[in-house]
């Protein structure tokens, strides 16, 4: 089965940086997507930013120009490096990815959207 591993969540200072990292694992046949999202205590999950197959990336307003995702499609991981962290940056961090898996290694791809178990993210001010 496909699954997902993040990585590189942890505490900082405000105006630090963090890069957290992101690897699917498994039979997967293409990545259409991947995405980080975050979620805040008592808040809605929310796009954090996404990169498309074709390198197409998109971002939330409150991010923009302070992260940069990156992708490493030979891997099949993505990254996320975040500069200048404010402790409204604090919050779980999620890996998001949309890809076809081949289950048990052989027939037709089938589409799915895999989540990974989040990677806390810190920032004191």
């Amino acid at each position: 089965q496909v699954r997902v591993v993040e990585s590189g969540g942890g505490y900082v200072q405000a105006g630090g940086s963090l890069r957290l990292s992101c690897k699917a694992f498994g039979n997967i046949f293409s990545i259409d997507a991947m995405a980080w999202y975050r979620q805040a205590p008592g808040t809605e999950r929310e796009l954090v930013a996404r990169i498309f197959s074709d390198a197409q990336k998109n971002y939330a307003d409150s991010v923009k120009g302070r992260f940069t995702i990156s992708r490493d499609s030979a891997e099949n991981t993505v990254y996320l490096q975040m500069n200048n962290l404010g402790p409204e940056d604090t919050a779980v961090y999620y890996c998001n990815v949309e890809a076809y898996d081949v289950p048990n290694g052989f027939g037709d791809p089938r589409y799915v959207v895999l989540w990974g178990q989040g990677t806390p993210v810190t920032v004191s001010s």
